[in-house]
């Protein structure tokens, strides 16, 4: 690519790069992210245009690199699927920019649709009623269909699945992922209002809920 080509799909990456960190602050509100994928997206497309224009030796020589970088074990905290996939979505803009795809309109559309399938498939709209939750039982059940009546009387929700991700027998607790439907939930009544006291305690016993969405 010339230099004046350079400066556009440079222009259009920082663009596109910016509408994908703006939606991404706008839904999850973690600033350090958005660093990552600005860093992570001008870094590739930087190097991406340096390979594209580079000889084959030094081509060579920076696939190498790659490889090399590939192996190293980044640590950082824990990413759930959708902050994975804005991370592949920043490296996927990067890339399509760097490499100079001619047309330059069909550069501009593959951006477009990511940003789009980005936007839609992470929006609040899509699938709003199913929800995440790892939740602390203050009783061990060790059965799937036990489990999922017992939350569902408790939490007032439709249980679809749930996976037992510790079962302690001696302090009486079970660690579940739950995934459940708000659709038509029914938020049991915690009044403790002509309730026995077995009764009061049983709807009243503490259930510490993580969420994660």
């Amino acid at each position: 690519m010339n230099p004046t080509d350079i400066l556009f799909v440079a222009f259009a990456d920082i663009i596109a790069i910016a509408l994908l960190c703006a939606m991404y602050l706008s839904r999850h509100k973690r600033r350090d992210l958005v660093v990552s994928y600005l860093v992570i997206n001008v870094g590739v497309f930087a190097v991406t245009v340096a390979l594209a224009n580079a000889d084959a030796t030094s081509a060579g020589m920076g696939m190498g690199l790659f490889g090399v970088l590939s192996i190293i074990r980044l640590r950082s905290t824990e990413l759930d699927q959708r902050e994975v996939a804005y991370y592949f979505c920043a490296l996927a803009i990067g890339l399509l920019a760097g490499i100079g795809l001619e047309p330059v309109g069909l550069m501009l559309g593959l951006m477009v649709l990511i940003l789009a399938v980005m936007g839609i498939s992470d929006s609040r709209s899509v699938m709003k009623t199913l929800r995440q939750q790892t939740v602390t039982v203050d009783r061990a059940i060790s059965n799937d269909e036990d489990l999922k009546a017992y939350l569902g009387k408790k939490l007032g929700y439709s249980i679809e699945t749930v996976t037992i991700l510790d079962l302690d027998l001696v302090n009486d607790k079970t660690l579940v992922d739950i995934r459940y439907s708000t659709k038509d939930a029914v938020i049991p009544n915690r009044s403790m209002q002509g309730l026995v006291p077995d009764t009061a305690a049983e709807l009243t016993s503490h259930i510490p809920v993580h969420s994660s969405h």
